[in-house]
């Protein structure tokens, strides 16, 4: 991510122009727009026309540069784009305004975000920006018989490729080596910084000697984990263990791993751990949160909840407020993704949990 400019607008806005550079960027940007901000950019509009000079053929696009009150924004992953929608406040022409439009935002678009924009989405930004010189990682999982390829993004990891083949040596030796160079093969087309080749026992070992001898300069970047599983769960062990921040410092998911790890140790021994919305609002009243740990799609979609609790009192409770009392009160507050496995489990726990200072009674 690349901001170009920050300065104030009207009534303690802010407006930034940035230039989103890759898709992770895209990803950061859907958790900091919501309803009600500006959002400015160049884009192309179906113009509608009918005049003497020519007939209404449906309409024709038209390049323009306009300004919208945004009122939806959804990551279309698979498509590489931010789609933001909303009523037209601003543009290149008069005519167009008060019409509904998408912006459709993608890698290397300029945009110019005006809005109050909170601490956590401030942090979000410039640490988006800082991740831009971060190298790319490959985490390569290997059995026998089974291989799996996942690349690593600030949004999750993606399985690139899945791979099957005979599972033994000798006589299968030759089927082994399809295997082998099938994976192989894939590695050669990502264009990837690091890649961490792990899984249980000495197949990934007889894989790194067959990529040294066929591919050397793919095997200069491999470093090897022990784990006891491939795939998903092997991507997890490799996380947890921190391989990837070894070569990947500013990545959020080794993080986020380690950390509902640590809730769930917690909650399972009774100690120093509150999870859900009540709880982690009564631990934040009390001072009592060390770390904070909150689910994108909560901060983005329910600032301002209602909840009840067993007795069937209710609670409001402003997630926002909580961000902000942890961050007064020196405490940690990570943001979880959604796309993620651990996203899923805190997602499972209300959506927020806090690691404590001393346990509450």
């Amino acid at each position: 991510m690349k901001i170009q400019s920050r300065e104030p607008a009207e009534e303690g806005r802010e407006r930034i122009t940035l230039v989103p550079e890759s898709l992770d960027d895209l990803w950061h940007l859907q958790y900091v727009l919501e309803p009600g901000d500006r959002v400015s950019g160049d884009t192309t509009r179906r113009i509608q026309r009918d005049d003497d000079k020519m007939r209404d053929t449906g309409g024709e696009r038209e390049h323009m540069y306009v300004g919208i009150d945004v009122n939806s924004v959804e990551f279309a992953k698979f498509a590489n784009r931010l789609r933001v929608g909303g009523e037209i406040v601003d543009a290149s022409r008069e005519d167009q305004l008060g019409f509904h439009h998408t912006l459709n935002v993608e890698e290397r678009d300029e945009i110019t975000v005006e809005k109050r924009f909170k601490p956590d989405q401030i942090e979000r930004l410039e640490e988006a920006a800082a991740a831009t010189d971060a190298p790319d990682v490959a985490i390569a999982t290997v059995e026998e018989g089974e291989a799996h390829v996942h690349t690593v993004a600030q949004y999750g990891t993606d399985e690139y490729g899945s791979f099957t083949g005979t599972t033994g040596k000798g006589e299968y030796a030759r089927s082994r080596d399809e295997l082998f160079g099938e994976v192989t093969a894939a590695l050669r087309r990502l264009d990837v910084d690091a890649i961490i080749l792990a899984g249980p026992g000495f197949t990934k070992q007889d894989l790194l000697d067959f990529v040294e001898d066929e591919a050397p300069d793919v095997a200069e970047r491999i470093s090897t984990v022990d784990t006891s599983a491939v795939g998903d769960r092997g991507v997890h062990e490799v996380l947890k263990r921190g391989a990837v921040a070894d070569v990947q410092e500013e990545t959020r998911i080794a993080e986020e791993a380690e950390l509902i790890d640590e809730l769930t140790r917690r909650i399972g021994e009774g100690a120093k751990a509150a999870y859900g919305p009540e709880q982690v609002a009564k631990a934040a009243d009390f001072g009592a949160v060390e770390t904070l740990l909150v689910l994108d799609e909560r901060l983005r979609k329910e600032r301002g909840a209602v909840s009840e609790d067993e007795e069937g009192r209710q609670w409001d409770v402003d997630v926002n407020e909580i961000v902000t009392d942890v961050e007064q009160q020196g405490g940690d507050v990570t943001v979880f993704s959604s796309d993620f496995a651990p996203g899923d489990q805190l997602a499972n726990l209300g959506g927020i949990a806090a690691l404590l200072r001393y346990r509450l009674e």
